[in-house]
């Protein structure tokens, strides 16, 4: 009987949106084709999606707790999966492990069209790049690449729509129930989201939000300085997305401009429920929502006030535009179209011969190369930090405490001279 390729997947971590990516792939593609361990850089801080993989009967190792092990596991790999975005113990463990020979397929969680860049080394040492979105083929870095290089670049998309939407139930006072379900930081959520909500002049009108806590007391002291105390109901995380789903209409999905997302999970969810999604015209959610079809584009505060009192006044347009919605992901975005998709890319890649790969070369010896390499105008970085630290749309790249920011860098480099000194200025520029 022939063994099931062994994939082992290496990932920072397992919680959030690429936890639930990687346990629905190892789901779908349960049987004697693939068997999927995974090797995990951090040790997670919620246990959720571990335990559902181990429960699957997939391995799962802590690279930190047994360093000869993790290198067994890898040697020991048809495909080496990396969880690619612009993490520091990612570069930490590539760069400074001495790692087998592999066959290297690199799936990136980030959609390089800005900040954070997908760094070129990376389409040189991996066999196959994935992108989870087809908007990151209009990268900078892509449309450099010779054509031998792009003809191993692929797209399989991470997001998943629910398996079983729950019922929804109209509101017993005919409001209109609006939400956000995602990334409460700033590198995901639009900076002036709560603008966005003032602008609403409808009785009572408020937006419920599922996410973790962070920037919470600043959102709530932006509402209270909009004189809209009441805008945002704070329902915190959570584990059941389609009850959350369940109770709304609309999800107002409004993401920074410079955001780096691309599968967009949540999103990809509220439209399988048929919520109907307002958007911003950002390259990720304009491949998902189809203005006036299948959702709402919007520009600005004030077209998001009139989407949201047209859709109050509105219920059969709203019906309409969550059908759509759901029907639209309905055969694209579901864990067996994601396996189909990801054992095209494993078969084509089996073909291949294991090589070594030498990550110091292709992505730099220090942090701060490291760094730089996923920064848009890189090597002017520095030159950059100024107007970086008093935009709104960019400084969370500096301060951010995750998300491979400047902060999350020092953080885990703490002895890298070039990385503090930008910390330094960068703290100066906004004490200025």
């Amino acid at each position: 009987m022939t063994q099931p390729a062994h994939i082992v997947h290496l990932t920072p971590h397992l919680g959030g949106g690429i936890g639930k990516t990687l346990l629905t792939l190892a789901e779908a593609q349960r049987g004697p084709g693939f068997a999927h361990s995974f090797l995990i850089l951090e040790r997670p801080e919620k246990t959720q999606f571990l335990d559902r993989l181990r429960a699957l009967g997939c391995r799962v190792e802590l690279a930190d707790d047994a360093p000869g092990a993790a290198r067994a596991l890898l040697a020991s790999a048809d495909i080496v999966q990396l969880e690619w975005w612009n993490h520091p113990a990612t570069f930490a463990f590539l760069c400074g492990t001495e790692l087998p020979a592999m066959r290297l397929l690199a799936w990136c969680h980030v959609s390089g069209l800005g900040t954070p860049r997908i760094p070129r080394g990376l389409f040189e040492a991996a066999g196959r790049v994935l992108f989870t979105s087809a908007c990151s083929l209009q990268s900078e870095t892509v449309a450099a690449l010779d054509e031998a290089t792009r003809r191993r670049i692929g797209v399989v998309s991470s997001g998943v729509g629910l398996a079983e939407p729950r019922a929804r139930i109209a509101d017993p006072k005919g409001r209109l129930r609006v939400g956000y379900v995602g990334s409460l930081n700033f590198s995901k959520l639009h900076p002036r989201f709560v603008d966005f909500l003032a602008a609403v002049d409808l009785p009572d009108f408020a937006v419920r939000v599922w996410g973790d806590v962070q920037n919470r007391e600043l959102l709530l002291d932006q509402c209270r300085r909009a004189g809209k105390s009441g805008l945002l109901d704070f329902a915190g995380y959570t584990t059941d997305v389609a009850e959350a789903l369940a109770s709304l209409d609309v999800i107002a999905y409004l993401l920074n401009p410079h955001h780096y997302g691309t599968g967009e999970n949540a999103l990809v969810e509220a439209m399988s429920a048929g919520v109907v999604p307002v958007v911003l015209g950002n390259p990720a959610e304009s491949v998902l929502v189809e203005d006036g079809r299948s959702g709402v584009v919007v520009d600005g505060p004030r077209a998001f006030a009139a989407a949201i009192r047209r859709l109050a006044g509105n219920p059969l347009e709203r019906h309409r535009l969550g059908r759509n919605a759901a029907e639209r992901t309905a055969s694209r975005f579901t864990p067996r179209a994601m396996g189909d998709a990801m054992a095209a890319q494993y078969r084509e890649l089996l073909g291949c011969e294991k090589r070594s790969i030498d990550f110091r070369r292709t992505l730099g010896t220090e942090p701060a190369q490291w760094f730089l390499a996923c920064q848009e105008g890189g090597a002017d970085f520095a030159r950059r930090i100024p107007d970086m630290a008093h935009d709104p749309f960019d400084r969370h790249n500096l301060f951010e405490p995750s998300k491979g920011s400047l902060t999350h860098f020092c953080t885990r480099f703490p002895a890298d001279a070039r990385l503090r000194a930008w910390q330094d200025l960068a703290r100066e520029c906004v004490a200025a």
